[in-house]
């Protein structure tokens, strides 16, 4: 890609002096409207600064690049700012960035598939090179700079490829599958030219496998290196190889202490026991928690969109049918056979968005088992995210079994993973007979062996809490409004829709129904969580100069603040699948802390219409709205300041 063509010297600013990352942007978006590449300044800006909230554009060693792809983009193109002052607030990948250097991408909204994709490719990798990108800072003038975005590097000597006589091969992959990607290959690929030793990358990115590894390459390979942040596609491939798994990150600080690890000290063998069917064994096991942690990721990967997808088909429903009076009632039989078919048509919708919410733990357990076992922890993971699910009630006919929830995708997805792999590991077979171990034997017991599981421990355990929670609450009719609103707030808080949240609900629903008690606690603590989580994503920035989500958690918190306001809970379930230690708690305080306030100063909800439009209904209505404040601000607070913590002492990480 020749990167002078798309842009010109008119559009390259030297010594800027703006401070603030917004106002960096507002005059190069000026520049790129002035030069013809944009039909509308404000149109555009208001983009980047939309896809300046899903994930940090800012990098390492001073290096920016905001983009935006939009209708009001005419053609491609970018405009450049090397800043006199350096901004220390960018949210950067590398959290001690000061930004200096600021490329603005602009694509129009047909090319954001192609154009958008490989212009940050493109320029990610070359701005790896730090001749290259010294080059760059050291033009006195918007022609040099120009001149300099498409110089070869003549300057190092490469070592000639006859002397290399060692093959690493590199895989990376980051969530979100763009620049991080692209960034640590290159950063491979130069260790490997300091380090003698050829270094093959293949990108795993939003345009799916580049540069992919062919059987010859692999074959003519002594190591692997998986600088992946999510399960990295088709590891099978490479088995035989000793490997070592990191970061996606990991290159950019050590890529030549990685290369000698791949070769001197891998973590272990790539390995297949069964036919197309992988493993890895390790000399120097990856911790468990560790890799219980990448499941999880991966799991929740795959399940986001399964969330945005539900949460966003019952949303239009349910905001279609207000005007009309519908909200409560559009998914009632009888308007699957109105003459009316808009009716018709919302009441099918808010039905397959519930559908779709059906398949939200399957496929997070299935892909978390995947993570560990490959393709042959797919299918027992997949079927125990159908018992977390509730599905074996409906065809056993138990009406009132309540399903284990997001916990018990969690535990039978973990578990169906381990096992699977275990058996994959441990089961040898003569080959004529291999074929048999991943279509019938491994399938075969991993699926039993979760039937077992989920039949005498996950069910009655989850059964079990029901249950005392049943009496818990009970007993506490006669111990005043506080601590009643205060377990029922913490029960429904605790699982958002799980089984404890339902057993919750169902109790609460019957003390409102005898007028015993109003439901003013349970409907606040079923919104409160997931507009707090929301919330959180949207304002990190601003409490702590940083982002402390990564751009996974940062979509989903979009979706959460949404349905969190049309009273799906399960918006937040990401955040507690990701840090269950740290997201229950500090939701069950909030809802609480919320649930109490609005209840002390006099709120009064005896409907269980716990979205925006049974608002109306609420006595004292003022005193339920600072109590949603105060407990959805607790929560986002609560949650950057912790997280904000971990990630400068180092026990989390943020792409």
């Amino acid at each position: 890609m020749n990167l002078a063509q798309m842009t010109t010297s008119s559009l390259v600013r030297f010594d800027v002096n703006d401070s603030k990352k917004e106002d960096v942007i507002r005059k190069l978006t000026e520049q790129l409207y002035d030069e013809g590449y944009l039909n509308s300044k404000d149109d555009f800006y208001k983009e980047v600064l939309e896809r300046e909230k899903l994930s940090a554009t800012g990098f390492e060693a001073g290096l920016a690049i905001p983009h935006g792809k939009s209708k009001a983009v005419k053609k491609a193109g970018f405009a450049v700012a090397r800043l006199s002052t350096p901004i220390e607030d960018w949210e950067s990948i590398d959290p001690n960035n000061k930004v200096e250097l600021v490329f603005l991408l602009a694509i129009p909204e047909g090319e954001a598939g192609s154009t958008h994709l490989n212009l940050l490719a493109e320029l990610s990798t070359r701005l790896m090179d730090k001749s290259y990108y010294q080059r760059l800072m050291e033009a006195t003038n918007s022609q040099e700079f120009i001149a300099a975005l498409d110089q070869k590097d003549t300057g190092d000597v490469e070592e000639p490829v006859q002397e290399m006589d060692r093959t690493v091969l590199v895989v990376t992959a980051c969530a979100a599958g763009i620049a991080h990607t692209y960034m640590a290959a290159e950063a491979m690929e130069q260790a490997g030219k300091k380090k003698g030793v050829r270094v093959y990358s293949e990108k795993q990115g939003a345009n799916g496998l580049e540069d992919e590894h062919t059987a010859e390459r692999i074959n003519q390979a002594d190591a692997v290196v998986f600088a992946t942040d999510i399960t990295p596609k088709g590891k099978d491939r490479f088995k035989g190889l000793p490997y070592v798994q990191t970061r996606v990150a990991a290159p950019l600080e050590r890529g030549e202490e990685l290369i000698d690890q791949a070769l001197n000290n891998p973590d272990g063998v790539v390995e297949s026991n069964g036919e197309d069917e992988p493993s890895s064994t390790s000399n120097k096991k990856q911790g468990v928690l560790a890799e219980m942690g990448q499941a999880i990721l991966t799991g929740i990967s795959y399940m986001i969109p399964v969330i945005v997808a539900a949460g966003l088909m019952m949303g239009i429903a349910k905001l279609g049918a207000i005007p009309f009076g519908l909200v409560n009632d559009i998914n009632d039989p009888s308007y699957a056979t109105s003459d009316n078919e808009l009716f018709v048509i919302l009441h099918h919708l808010d039905k397959f968005g519930f559908l779709i919410f059906q398949f939200m733990y399957p496929i997070f357990a299935a892909f978390t088992a995947y993570s560990l076992a490959d393709r042959v922890g797919i299918v027992a993971g997949f079927i125990g995210g159908l018992f977390a699910a509730g599905v074996h009630y409906q065809y056993w006919g138990v009406e009132e079994g309540i399903p284990s929830g997001f916990l018990g995708a969690l535990i039978l997805g973990l578990t169906a993973g381990y096992i699977a792999k275990f058996l994959n590991e441990k089961i040898k077979l003569n080959k004529n007979f291999q074929a048999m171990k991943p279509m019938l034997i491994i399938p075969a017991i991993s699926v039993m062996s979760i039937f077992l599981l989920n039949f005498y421990v996950v069910d009655p355990v989850f059964g079990g809490l029901n249950e005392l929670l049943r009496v818990t609450i009970e007993s506490a009719q006669e111990s005043g409004e506080v601590v009643l609103s205060t377990i029922i707030a913490s029960a429904t808080a605790f699982d958002l829709g799980g089984p404890v949240n339902k057993a919750a609900g169902a109790i609460a629903i019957g003390l409102a129904a005898d007028e015993i008690f109003p439901l003013t606690a349970r409907v606040l603590a079923i919104v409160i969580p997931p507009i707090g989580l929301g919330l959180a994503t949207v304002i990190d920035r601003f409490v702590v100069g940083r982002r402390v989500f990564d751009a996974n958690l940062r979509v989903a918190g979009n979706t959460s603040i949404l349905l969190g306001f049309i009273a799906i809970s399960e918006g937040a379930i990401p955040f507690m699948l990701r840090n269950p230690l740290i997201t229950i708690p500090i939701n069950i305080i909030g809802a609480i802390i919320g649930s109490v306030t609005a209840v002390l100063l006099g709120a009064i909800q005896w409907y269980p219409l716990p979205a925006f439009w049974g608002w109306p209904l609420v006595e004292n209505i003022w005193a339920y709205l600072i109590g949603l404040t105060v407990g959805a601000l607790f929560i986002a607070l609560a949650n950057i300041f912790i997280r904000h913590s971990l990630i400068k002492k180092g026990r989390m990480t943020v792409e």
